[in-house]
């Protein structure tokens, strides 16, 4: 029996599908014995959320006292030509394929506290700042009511899979992997809004690691032959310098900050001791690369949410992914052919930006590398991102994985880095038009990611160029 802990989230109800299909093609075709079963845990308010009906907007009810009056209609003579409205989504014409940025652009921010803005002999606009409204500060995000019928697993119907409420950084955890023969651990975070959206980075990180030493302990305590645990090819780090593609055994250097990635590192600490303390526990750790699918909400996934494919002058990234059923299809050969060690997972080679901006239909948005992070870094320290200004890395370095060893056993990865992007822009699009969407542009999707708000912020820098052209030429026009 596998037992699955933080099956509630996207990635986990996915894995979940995911190896019920592979168990029931294991028995259909009679290749040896398979699991008869899987139990998802996770905590009890998570499990509410998916049996929890989506929310519809009511009928407006209409005006009792309806004004008979038209409005009044503008006085040619006064107005004698008004100025076009632009649109800040769709600059026009003025734009170029590849937009290049400069740090005068990008200088309007919000101030912390005590700091004094900068002067300027430039006209004043209505509001303060371009920054758009959305990055101005962390506004409470709205109670999470997702349904997920496609999945198929939703709790309370009959799909072989049994759910168990329990808190999964707690002792008693070990009641509910009660006859778990393997435990698969996902410790990586696929839900972003939820991850930063509750307490703060220190308790989420003291969360994580309570969360690994609780499963791992209690997977021996009930016996488990193997832990799989699920961490993040982000711990390798993304440097300018690293190989293409980086060994399964490459060391982690990623930064130690108060970012997600912070968390895994502890995760990971925490995880290499299980050889030691508990040597009749076989141990599989998996690394994957940035993980797409149904739902997954990550803050690489939201880089593509932002109005430009944002560029680093001088550099140049290669960009990879990971599905989560090519995941499953991973922990399924670690099952079959017992791996143990660090392990790395995602799709064969990777995409260049062009190939990107291709398939994506993005225009370019290219910024020097010191503006971008010193941007990043500022909004991050007045609040408007939650996420630290480091991670802005993973979206214009390189961190390529190989998946030498799994390739070795016989697992063969079936989504493809293209199919993967072009599965992340259509899951973004659905997400965008349901009534129940957690964002609905960009400006939202930038609160989570460092490297969609500096393409957000240098498109409103774009916007602001543009219209300036636009009010100089329709002054120009009204001249005598």
């Amino acid at each position: 029996m596998i037992a699955v802990t933080g099956a509630a989230g996207p990635a986990g109800r996915a894995l979940v599908r995911s190896l019920l299909s592979r168990m029931s093609e294991t028995a259909t075709a009679g290749k040896g014995p398979a699991p008869t079963r899987v139990i998802a845990i996770d905590s009890a308010e998570r499990i509410e959320r998916l049996v929890m009906p989506v929310p519809t907007k009511p009928d407006p009810k209409p005006d009792p006292k309806p004004d008979p009056k038209p409005d009044p209609q503008p006085d040619p003579k006064l107005d004698p030509e008004p100025g076009p409205k632009a649109d800040p989504k769709e600059p026009g014409d003025t734009a170029p394929e590849t937009t290049v940025v400069t740090g005068a652009d990008l200088a309007v921010l919000p101030t912390a506290p005590g700091e004094k803005p900068a002067e300027s002999t430039e006209e004043k606009p209505r509001r303060r700042s371009y920054l758009p409204s959305g990055l101005t500060k962390r506004e409470p995000r709205p109670a999470r009511t997702d349904s997920v019928p496609d999945l198929g697993i939703v709790p309370g119907t009959d799909t072989g899979v049994e759910w168990r409420a329990a808190d999964i950084s707690s002792p008693d955890v070990v009641t509910a992997l009660d006859q778990a023969d393997v435990v698969i651990h996902l410790a990586t975070a696929d839900d972003l809004a939820e991850a930063t959206g509750t307490g703060s980075p220190s308790d989420r990180r003291l969360r994580a690691v309570r969360a690994a030493q609780a499963v791992s302990m209690a997977a021996a305590a009930v016996g488990a032959r193997r832990f799989v645990a699920v961490t993040s090819a982000m711990v390798l780090g993304a440097r300018p310098d690293n190989p293409v593609p980086l060994p399964d055994d490459a060391d982690c250097r990623a930064d130690s900050d108060e970012g997600q990635v912070g968390d895994l590192l502890e995760v990971e600490r925490v995880l290499e001791r299980i050889p030691r303390v508990h040597p009749g526990l076989a141990f599989t750790l998996l690394r994957p690369a940035a993980l797409v699918g149904p739902g997954v909400d990550t803050a690489v996934t939201r880089h593509f949410e932002a109005p430009r494919l944002l560029v680093l002058r001088g550099t140049g990234t290669q960009w990879q992914f990971c599905h989560v059923d090519d995941l499953a299809g991973a922990i399924w050969t670690v099952l079959t052919r017992e791996i143990d060690g660090p392990l790395t997972v995602g799709a064969a080679g990777s995409m260049d930006e062009s190939q990107v901006e291709t398939i994506s239909g993005m225009r370019r948005l290219e910024v020097p590398a010191g503006l971008a992070f010193s941007t990043a870094e500022r909004l991050h320290r007045v609040g408007a991102l939650n996420t630290p200004a480091s991670e802005l890395a993973y979206v214009v370095h390189p961190w390529v994985i190989g998946s030498r060893r799994l390739t070795e056993a016989g697992w063969e990865p079936l989504h493809d880095n293209e199919s993967c992007l072009q599965g992340l822009l259509d899951d973004q699009r659905r997400r965008r038009a349901a009534p129940s969407g957690r964002r609905v542009g960009g400006r939202d999707a930038a609160l989570g990611a460092a490297g969609a708000a500096v393409a957000l912020l240098g498109t409103a820098a774009i916007v602001r160029q543009a219209r300036s052209r636009q009010s100089k030429r329709r002054r120009s026009t009204l001249d005598p």
